[in-house]
């Protein structure tokens, strides 16, 4: 009950958060509204009148949020202030589109995690943490891999349609640019667990026994889903009011869309009826991981079948993320040198050469200092954001009671609404797409946190342990937060080009850096229109994106819980009860 309040609460303030959006922006909203209405129209005194008269603005916003509460019990969502339209039955047809989009996606996503783990499942674990490819997969900005497949596939080679939604064959390819991505970091999430799983006493003995190794493939699956089920709660509603740049770019009118657009035009009855109806999704999203993840876990938490000990996977191979590393370096040393605003009309959209080895931009501008002078402002940045959202989502982790309604909260609004909230109260400015990202970020970590808490509280070296004498301090840091920390960090390792996309998406949405800056986001929003005559200019920042993602997710490998025996846990237990 004391969860299901909480719960409640944190929707509550969201929503009364959101209706309180136009005056915290302190702008008028009136003026918003008759902007969104008819642009060229003068903002006449009496016609301001007329619409704060026509929508009750005078009132005041706790009226107004009082109204739509009230209309609400009764089934009223409130009619958009813009359109006059009724609020409900758009943003329901905006959610069906993306609950249809979503499916879609789940299922690429779920293809793409498969064949990520599929040499590990193969050859039983017994396999060095690879990952470069899935890394470069998911390090590619949605956004630009929805361009590349519309300009591609749907506009050059004509396979599928481009825009608009209009049947079974528009999801095709917007679900390619949700799901690959989300499928490649759910793919190296499992695979992380996977090399334990095999080496655990039950799939020792199952092998022993003769049994076919692709049952004990698909049961070190089902052990490893409990800890990557929460986060896939999370990427569900994160594709549903989460993908604005892919809805923006295939004209898919979703739910993300819908309330990007209202949340613009301060067009507060649809933006509050969208964010509720993400919130509900969270909610019903994470309900259904928490009641799979008591039906996979079920068993071992009645009988002590879960395994005492969690082995690391063989260690990675070093020269990658020294390769990896040292073309990163070269290309931040050839291009911070160069000046990024110096302007060459007379070399606009030049291919690669040895003057522009990265080419040029529609200005003339040099693309290899635009990019490496942009890496100081996305990649700093985003580290700093990783290492403040591991550290919160570590801390919020351990206590899952607090933690866990707030994540659902949290993760059902986009970073784009986000970032609109943040604009709202602190202004606008270089600082606000970091605190918009860096306030969603920290839950699928917290996430993760918690999932893998649970599964080691029931393991049974832990509670021969407790019952040796030890206490919760000592159980907390000599067996939980080994058995976690690792595994959480390289999760935030492998987030990092996530959070760079995030920084990244919301320039490209122009919700973060602003010309002439060259951060990565805004290089890949104003070359995006030339990606077909000047491919260089929108793949230069994406390479290098992509190898940030593949440094990171190799360079994880390294963050290794060490190997200790089981019967260690025990002795030290009784050595601390002693002393």
């Amino acid at each position: 009950m004391r969860t299901l309040l909480w719960r409640a609460a944190l929707a509550g303030a969201l929503v009364c958060g959101i209706g309180l959006l136009p005056w915290l922006s302190r702008t008028d909203p009136a003026l918003t509204v008759l902007k969104a209405r008819a642009q060229d129209r003068d903002p006449d005194p009496a016609v301001l009148t007329a619409i704060r008269d026509q929508l009750g603005l005078d009132d005041g916003p706790l009226t107004l949020l009082g109204r739509w509460l009230g209309g609400l019990a009764r089934g009223d969502a409130g009619r958009s202030w813009i359109s006059g339209a009724e609020a409900g039955p758009a943003v329901l047809q905006a959610l069906g589109a993306s609950l249809l989009l979503m499916a879609v996606a789940l299922v690429v996503a779920g293809c793409t995690a498969a064949a990520v783990c599929a040499r590990t499942l193969h050859r039983g674990g017994r396999v060095r943490p690879g990952g470069t490819g899935s890394a470069m997969l998911a390090a590619l900005p949605e956004f630009l891999t929805a361009s590349v497949l519309a300009t591609v596939v749907g506009v050059q080679l004509g396979w599928l349609p481009a825009l608009g939604w209009y049947g079974p064959r528009h999801t095709v390819l917007p679900a390619l640019a949700l799901g690959l991505p989300a499928g490649a970091v759910l793919g190296r999430l499992l695979d992380d667990q996977l090399p334990g799983a095999f080496t655990e006493p039950w799939a020792r003995a199952a092998a022993a026994r003769g049994l076919p190794r692709a049952r004990i493939a698909r049961q070190a699956v089902r052990r490893c889903l409990p800890g990557l089920l929460p986060n896939t709660a999370l990427f569900v509603v994160g594709m549903t009011g989460g993908a604005v740049a892919v809805e923006q770019i295939f004209d898919i009118p979703g739910l993300g869309r819908t309330t990007l657009q209202a949340a613009l035009a301060q067009d507060l009855p649809v933006l509050q009826a969208g964010t509720l109806a993400l919130v509900l999704l969270a909610a019903l999203a994470a309900g259904a991981a928490r009641l799979a993840v008591r039906l996979l876990t079920g068993p071992a938490l009645r009988d002590g079948a879960l395994p005492a000990w969690h082995r690391p996977a063989p260690a990675a191979r070093r020269t990658t993320p020294l390769l990896l590393g040292s073309a990163l370096l070269a290309v931040l040393g050839a291009g911070l040198p160069r000046d990024p605003l110096a302007l060459d009309t007379t070399a606009r959209l030049q291919p690669l050469s040895l003057t522009h080895p990265f080419g040029t931009d529609a200005l003339g501008r040099d693309m290899l200092a635009r990019v490496a002078h942009g890496a100081l402002d996305t990649l700093l940045l985003a580290l700093a954001i990783s290492a403040g959202t591991l550290l919160a989502g570590l801390l919020l982790g351990l206590l899952p009671r607090l933690s866990g309604p707030l994540v659902d909260t949290v993760n059902a609004v986009p970073p784009v609404l986000a970032a609109l909230l943040v604009t709202a109260v602190a202004g606008g400015g270089p600082a606000t797409p970091a605190l918009a990202v860096a306030a969603v970020a920290w839950a699928p970590l917290a996430a993760h946190t918690s999932a893998l808490l649970r599964q080691e509280r029931a393991a049974l070296h832990l509670t021969a342990t407790r019952a040796l004498g030890a206490g919760r301090r000592y159980l907390l840091r000599h067996e939980l937060l080994p058995a976690v920390v690792p595994s959480v960090t390289r999760h935030a390792l492998l987030r990092l080009p996530g959070t760079a996309l995030a920084l990244a998406s919301l320039g490209f949405l122009g919700l973060g850096a602003q010309p002439p800056s060259p951060e990565w986001g805004h290089l890949l929003a104003e070359n995006q229109p030339y990606a077909e005559r000047a491919p260089w200019a929108v793949l230069a920042p994406a390479a290098v994106l992509a190898v940030l993602g593949a440094l990171a997710v190799t360079s994880a490998g390294a963050v290794r819980r060490p190997v200790r025996r089981t019967a260690e846990a025990p002795v030290r237990a009784v050595e601390a009860a002693t002393r």
